[in-house]
This record gives C-alpha cells, structure tokens and sequence, in this order.
C-alpha cells in the first residue's frame, strides 16, 4: 500500500494511535473521590475507579497526621488535585499521579484510626473519630472471635531503663504474626494484642517506678480473649513502638528526650536517630516496597540489590524514618552504603564481600604499581626519628642510614622502604606514588619548629633571729687593816701586788685607794663572792672582745668592801638570700642550669708512716633541672627539680683533716601553670625558740633581791624557704600547636 495516498496515510495514524493507547486502556482510572459522614465522628472517603480495585498499599505520617495510599498501575482523572472534605478528622484528600501510579493522600487534623475495604471499582477508606492512632489495613477483622489465634501467646514481659530516661516495654511472642494496637486513655497508655494470649504466670503487675522513667506500673491481664497491657504514667512524655519478628518495643520518652528504641535484647546499644517520626503497619509486604516508601518519606535515593527479597511484617509507630530503615536492615539481615543521598541496600554477607574484593583490588593494584624514590629534607625535626615512626626497623647504626623489609611496614606499602642520612638530616623514600605523597604530607606535619619556655626560678631564703640576757652579780670582799694601815709604802706595795696577781680576771674595776704612809695610789682589783653559771661564759667572751654591756659599783669601807654588777646583753639579726637561676629550652626538651663551688677537704687513710692523704671533692650546687610540656590550652606543664646547697662548716676527722658540711634545700616535683603564671611550688619555715634561767640557790628566789643573783636568758631563730616558678612560652612562627 502506497503512503502517498491520504486516505491511507489517514489509517496508518489511526492504526499507530490505537497501538500507543492499548497501555493506557491496560491501566486502571480513578474517576472520582467523595466522602460521606458516618456514625461516631467517622467518615467514610470513597475512591471510584474505572475497573475493579487491586492491591493497594498504605502507610501514615504522624507529623503532619496523614494517610497516603498509593494505587500502581492506576492514573487520575480528576480535573482537580486537592478535593477538600472538612468532616470528621479529615480536611482534604490530594491526589497526584506519577510514573505510572497514583497517590491520594488524606490530609488530617488530628491522628485517626482507619480500615480500608473494597466494593468493586470502589475502595472506602473509614476514619475513625480521631481517639486511636492505631492504623489498620482491613486485614483485622471487628469480631475479636475472629482475630484470636490460639497457638499465639506472649512469651515473655520485660521493662528496661534506656537512654535519656526513656522507659521500654519488651515483649516476646512464641511466633511471628502478632497484632498489637496501642492508645492512649488520660494518663494510661493501652495496649491490646488482640490474636494473642498471656499466660496465667505473665499476668502480674509490675511496679517500675524505680527505673526513674515516666511509666510508673505495668498491669499485663487477658482481656476479651487477647492480652492487654495498661501502663500508669505521670508527666508530659512521648511514645514510639515498633514491633518486627517476634518482639514488640514501645519506649516511652520524657517529652523533648528523643525516645530512640533501639533492637532491644540484642545486645546492642540504641543508635541516635534524627529522622522525621512516621508510621508504619504493614503485614506481610515485600521489603522492597518498604524501602520505597521510606525512600519517599527521607527524600533518598535507595537502590536495593536484586538479592533483597522476601516479605516482612513490620508495625511502626512515631518512628523516625531513619530508625524504620534500620529495623527494616536488621529485621532481614540487611546492610546500607550510603553515598551522598544515595543508599545501596543489600545483604551483609554481600556488602562484606564487595567491600573486601574492592580492598583487595585496591591492594593488587598497589603491589603493581611503579615505584619512585623521594627525597625528603628534614628542617626542624630528627630525621632518624621520623624514620622510625614510619615503620619500626628502619634505622641502621652503620653508616648513614638504614631501611627495613619486613611486611608490617607502617606506613609504608610492603614493597616501600626508608632511609634517613644523618649528616644532611634527610629522609629517603622509596614506595608507590599514593604511599609516597602520604608520607610528604605526614613529613610537612611533623616538621615543624616546637614553641619555647623561658622558666624563672626564685630561691628566697629568710632567716632572724633575737638574743637578751639580762642578770647581775653581787660580791662582798674584806681585808686586814694591819696590813694595809701600818708598814711601809713598800710592803704595801708588794702587798698590793700579790692580791692583784692571786685574784681571777673575771671582771675589772677601778679602785681609787688612798695610801695611808706616802699618799700613793693604785689600783686594786674586786672579786664578788657570787657570780651567776650562765654568765661565765658570757663575760670572758664579752670582756674579751669589747663588747659586753655592762655596769659596775663598789662600795668602799675601811674593812668591808660590797661589789655589785649588773649585766645586759641583746642581739638581732635579719638576713635573706636570694637566688634567680633562668633557663630556656624547647617544648618537652630537658633544661639543666647549675652554678656553684666544688669544695675541696682532706681524708687519711691508714696510720703512722703508711698514712696517706687523699683529697676529694663535694659539690655545692645551685641548679635548676626542668622539662616544660606546652598543652593544647596555652597551658604549661612542669616537671622540674630546683636544688641550693651551701657550706655550713666543716668537721674535723680523727686522724687528720676535715669534712665539709653541706646544707641542702631541694625541691622535685611536677605543676600545671598557666603562661606567665607565678607559683609557689615549695616552702619550708622554721622557727626555734629558747628560755634558760640560772640563779644561786635560794638566794635567787627571794623576791626583789633575788634578781641580784640570777640571770634570764631568751631567744628567738626563725628561717623560712620559698621557691617561686614563672614559665613563659615563647611562640615560634610556624610552630607545631
């Protein structure tokens, strides 16, 4: 047939659009949706479609409260998008159609119940007066008759504290396939296994007001043929459940704590999720299509493996949608690779096995590739150090440098080795091109200059101290008047004389006496019959340096002489030493500085002619021993040891020559600082105080004149030691922080 004839170019189009229709003819219409107000608050929302409805699949959001139902191979034929209804807990239906299927999704003003039924072209979605958040798909039926399942039972009710005071009710059922509604009634929170029996020992009620979450009691009882469970709450919480396999988790949270109900009883802790909440009642739906929807709800791109099959029965509520993939991932074994916003799902064993074949190539392609050989130059750091941090083994002490062959190689490939040269502080690399950008990239990383410390140490050594002595002594002295009166001035002269020399030189005064014969004077020394222990000592020292305070009279008659003394003596003295030792060195580099005398003494060994002198040495140091270490906060730590010796004296050695004394002050330990802090790291104070008193007998403890024969002595030493720190860092440009 000729396509130049119109009328048969006219049939061939009519022909090739009827060809291009016949799929459309095959997919179904919605033509309409109305609604109608039923009984209790409900309302029933009628789809009416071209031909008898199919398979239908639902799922809810809690925030915003909607329920969408997506019908594949369906397309709309409404001429508007949103159809309002303002009756019941509905507000609107919107319907949108897209690759091949349709979706109505019924907007809501509060969480509602619903069933699902099919009448033909018709499906009639119920809502519920909007008390119960529990979703349905119509595969429970209203008679609880009906619903029971007789070999279904709970196998076990548990309670756990989790994370941020969240509290979680576990319960394990015998078998998969349990139908588990929850609602809530003021401040009771209900829950109804409907096909599910509790047995006798299970039916005990539980207070966990001690787990310190807002559940207060359970109450698990058999209740219309099912189970039900009632738990006692207190303050404002929030709720969230999933139910997969046999176990069932509702955690109720303190409102503003994420409730995060984690696999339970798998022995893994709850992962935070940060998903918006959905929910989720699906009964034996292929895991596909629950990665579809939870794709549509995260907005990701989720790519299943072909290996990801199966069905699942899986009840959601108040979920985040991350947390719904991962009880979707464990509940089949399942694993994700994430890669931007798109998510690779497939089995774990072959996640793993792709992982280690990509790895392997990886590695082969490593061990294939063409080495080079890199010269690093090191500028601040230790080239043999660093070597050694790339891989133990690799310096040599022959030569100049070393390397290392063995297949733990740090982080070097296999094949890799390094070299340092001591002489040029270089490092020598030879690997693949990826290993030895790795290592250059490290290398700029390490080699860097370190800050430095000034530390400032003080040494402050005080020392007073305060002496009084106060006494008197008393002396009655008397002489033979024949020997003094009568004779010549020479016999008197001599006589004079022998006094003066038999007489003790403890004290010296001068006496004026007249001489009775010729008129001569002369002295004439005194002797007091008392003088006090204490002051023995004293006066000989005094007297014979000068410096003794003291006041004297006598009282002169022609046979009786009286002698009195009186004695004062105070002293004081204040002193202080003070030491600055300063000292820089590097971050976590040991710093020594010392300054003083090595003292030079004499020992004898051995006896008579074999006797030998030996001269030794005994330091007497001022030295100041310090590690800093900069913290990351501008913070200094010390480890540091300060020491100050002097030379008290010596000690005399039997045997010939003498030993040095040493006094040492020394202080060792380790402060945190702040920079430009100083600190008092150590300190010793010393105080010494003495009273004596020395009197005659008797004659010192008559009251008042009792003073004349005794003395009282007091003093006060005081000597204190102080060490203060100062650290400062000085920054380097360019310095490793």
């Amino acid at each position: 047939m000729s396509t130049r004839n119109p009328a048969a170019r006219a049939a061939l189009a009519a022909c090739l659009l009827c060809l291009a229709a016949l799929p459309a003819f095959a997919a179904n219409t919605l033509r309409s949706v109305s609604h109608a107000a039923g009984q209790d608050g409900r309302v029933d929302i009628i789809f009416e479609f071209a031909a008898p409805v199919g398979a239908v699949n639902a799922f809810t959001t809690d925030t915003p409260p909607r329920i969408a139902i997506d019908f594949p191979e369906t397309t709309s034929g409404l001429a508007e998008r949103r159809i309002p209804v303002g009756s019941g807990a509905a507000s609107a239906v919107s319907v949108v159609e897209a690759g091949g299927r349709t979706r109505a999704v019924v907007d809501l003003v509060r969480s509602a119940g619903y069933t699902t039924r099919s009448d033909g072209n018709r499906l009639v979605l119920t809502l519920e007066a909007g008390a119960s958040p529990v979703t349905a798909l119509g595969l429970a039926s209203p008679d609880p008759a009906k619903r029971i399942d007789g070999g279904l039972r709970v196998a076990d009710v548990d309670f756990r504290r989790g994370e941020d005071g969240a509290g979680k009710l576990i319960l394990r059922f015998n078998r998969e396939g349990a139908l588990a509604n929850l609602r809530r009634d003021g401040d009771r929170l209900v829950l109804d296994i409907e096909n599910a029996q509790i047995p006798a020992e299970q039916q005990r009620r539980l207070d966990v007001s001690d787990f310190a979450t807002p559940v207060l009691r359970l109450e698990p009882s058999a209740h219309d043929g099912g189970t039900r469970i009632v738990l006692a709450t207190e303050g404002l919480f929030e709720t969230s459940a999933y139910q997969t396999g046999t176990e069932y988790i509702l955690a109720v949270a303190p409102r503003g704590a994420a409730p995060g109900v984690g696999q339970a009883g798998a022995g893994v802790p709850a992962a935070r999720f940060t998903g918006r909440p959905v929910t989720f009642n699906f009964q034996d739906v292929p895991v596909r299509t629950i990665l579809q929807l939870i794709a549509e709800e995260s907005g990701l791109n989720i790519v299943a493996a072909d290996t990801v099959q199966g069905n699942l029965t899986l009840r959601l509520m108040n979920v985040p949608w991350d947390q719904a993939l991962d009880v979707v991932l464990r509940a089949r074994s399942l694993d994700q690779r994430r890669d931007g916003n798109v998510v690779w799902v497939a089995p774990q064993a072959e996640i793993a096995a792709f992982e280690a074949a990509r790895e392997q190539a990886r590695i082969d392609l490593e061990n294939k590739a063409a080495l080079i050989n890199e010269i690093i130059p090191i500028n601040y750091a230790n080239a043999e150090e660093i070597a050694t941090l790339l891989t133990e083994g690799s310096k040599s002490a022959q030569g100049g440098g070393g390397g290392a062959a063995s297949a733990e190689r740090g982080f070097l490939s296999p094949r890799g080795s390094v070299s340092f040269d001591r002489r040029s502080n270089t490092l020598l690399v030879a690997d693949n091109p990826q290993k030895v950008q790795a290592i250059r990239e490290l290398v700029t990383v390490l080699d860097r200059p370190v800050d430095q410390v000034l530390i400032e140490a003080r040494i402050v050594i005080a020392q007073e101290s305060f002496a009084r002595d106060v006494g008197a002594r008393f002396g009655i002295s008397g002489q033979e008047s024949d020997v003094i009166t009568s004779g010549s001035v020479e016999s008197n002269r001599n006589f004079l004389n022998q006094v003066r020399q038999n007489q003790l030189l403890e004290a010296r005064f001068l006496v004026e006496l007249a001489d009775f014969n010729a008129g001569l004077t002369t002295t004439r020394p005194t002797r007091p019959n008392f003088i006090t222990p204490a002051f023995t000592d004293v006066l000989n020292t005094s007297f014979a340096t000068g410096t003794q305070s003291a006041m004297a009279f006598t009282i002169l008659g022609n046979h009786l002489d009286l002698d009195v003394e009186l004695q004062a003596l105070q002293s004081e003295g204040r002193g202080e030493v003070v030491a600055n030792p300063r000292v820089i060195t590097a971050n976590q580099r040991e710093a020594v500085i010392r300054q003083g005398d090595e003292v030079g003494f004499v020992t004898v060994t051995g006896t008579g002619a074999n006797a030998t002198a030996t001269v030794q040495f005994k330091e007497a140091l001022l030295e100041l021993k310090v590690t800093p270490t900069i913290t990351q906060d501008n913070r200094v730590f010390l480890a540091l040891g300060v020491k100050k010796d002097e030379v008290a004296g010596f000690i005399d050695v039997p045997g010939g020559g003498s030993v040095p004394q040493i006094s040492k002050r020394e202080v060792s330990t380790a402060v945190l600082i702040n920079n430009g802090q100083t600190v008092v790291v150590g300190g010793i104070y010393e105080f010494e105080r003495r009273e004596d008193l020395a009197k005659v007998p008797f004659l010192g403890d008559i009251p008042g004149l009792g003073n004349l024969f005794r003395n009282r002595g007091r003093s006060n030493e005081k000597a204190e030691l102080l060490i203060f720190v100062t650290p400062r860092i000085l920054q380097v440009a360019g310095a490793a922080r």
